[in-house]
């Protein structure tokens, strides 16, 4: 904890040039007022649990949507001779699509709402889900059909955590966001558990095509229980008013941009985060194949569960971790270090122990002990995010 510095809540000279101006803060006193009160509209606790719990859920399915496919890939590829080759463009696929649509996925939820933004794509990923055994059936190039489904399937998916990240920030306060971030991402460990157990044993079942209907059309079920019971029935619309119109714009609005990625500090957490997504994203899409080939013995259950089991516990943890020591004076900044450490460094020692080990228990040790690390950088995404 040495390494944690006490009361400083910007530290640093890389990003000295991101504080308020004079300019920013001198104003018309009654516009700063009607401002704030315009803005300030946190939920209340009681509706921040019930939002909290519904998103999680959100989460969850949306990664037993995503991990249906590396789930079902190897009983796919026996099914239409997929090569390995042919095998990787379908699951490389859906990260194509994935990268578009983050930064858009950001801005629409500042300017229209994250919950309007979540509703809309999960109702069509879902349906993408649901409707990919189709595609794979009836169409007479499946490779293509299936490549083409899961590019999609990325553009779709790839506002989801932008538009998490959106809402956290507008609608609870900075002490809580550490916690109710992780918890919602924790969602993303239990879909992957979820899948990993129920997805494995209607494979056995029922064959690969139960596992896009189940968790494509619950998906669906989710996005309409959100319309109905929380939103109250109001349309989701997102017209080209309301994206110029906006809500509260954050200061990096009013500044450049590139001045921005100048700063050393900006560009060493891309590199790294590119890193350890790429690490991440590739064994979430190769493990199954990888403990098949591996371990042609060992049961789906137990690599498909165990892993994401130990994740979220560790993702709970680190959220409370992160509040507990910004409520004890210690620098927001310094934390989100020290998290990352954890998530991207620590982490990465077990990846590499991994490529040496030769039994499997010891296999779905070392990417259980990855898995949960991996989580640290959760908490990250909301620690003390200003009002965007």
């Amino acid at each position: 904890m040495a390494i944690l510095q006490k009361h400083g809540k910007i530290s640093g000279p890389d990003l000295v040039c991101l504080k308020e101006t004079p300019s920013d803060t001198i104003g018309d006193a009654g516009g700063h007022q009607k401002n704030w009160s315009e803005h300030n509209t946190n939920w209340p606790r009681p509706l921040a649990r019930v939002w909290t719990v519904v998103l999680l859920l959100g989460t969850c399915l949306l990664y037993c949507a995503r991990v249906a496919m590396p789930i079902c890939a190897v009983s796919m590829a026996e099914k239409f001779n997929w090569t390995k080759r042919e095998q990787g463009m379908v699951l490389g696929s859906f990260f194509w699509g994935y990268c578009f649509t983050q930064v858009l996925g950001g801005y629409v939820s500042d300017r229209v709402g994250g919950e309007k933004v979540l509703l809309l794509s999960a109702a069509a990923w879902g349906a993408m889900t649901a409707f990919t055994p189709v595609l794979a059936h009836f169409c007479s190039q499946p490779i293509f059909s299936m490549t083409l489904a899961r590019f999609l399937m990325g553009l779709l998916q790839g506002v989801h955590y932008p538009s998490l990240v959106s809402l956290c920030s507008q609608k609870v306060v900075e002490s809580e966001r550490g916690f109710l971030m992780s918890t919602v991402s924790s969602g993303s460990y239990l879909g992957t558990l979820v899948i990993g157990g129920a997805g494995s044993l209607m494979l056995d079942l029922y064959g690969w095509e139960s596992v896009f209907y189940v968790s494509g059309l619950l998906s669906v079920l989710w996005a309409y229980c959100i319309w109905k019971y929380l939103l109250r029935g109001e349309g989701p619309i997102i017209t080209l008013e309301s994206l110029g119109r906006g809500g509260p714009r954050s200061k990096l609005s009013r500044r450049h941009w590139l001045r921005l990625f100048k700063q050393p500090a900006v560009c060493a957490v891309i590199i790294t985060h590119l890193c350890t997504a790429s690490t991440f994203f590739t064994m979430l899409s190769w493990l199954p194949t990888y403990f098949k080939d591996t371990f042609p013995d060992a049961k789906g259950w137990v690599f498909n569960v165990i892993p994401w089991f130990v994740a979220i516990p560790s993702s709970l943890f680190s959220g409370c971790l992160s509040d507990h020591l910004i409520s004890r004076g210690f620098d927001t900044a310094a934390v989100r270090k020290l998290m990352q450490f954890f998530s991207m460094g620590v982490s990465s020692v077990f990846t590499l122990l991994l490529c040496g080990t030769t039994t499997f228990p010891t296999a779905v040790a070392f990417v259980s002990a990855t898995m949960g690390l991996t989580t640290f950088s959760h908490s990250v995404m909301a620690v003390g995010g200003g009002r965007r």
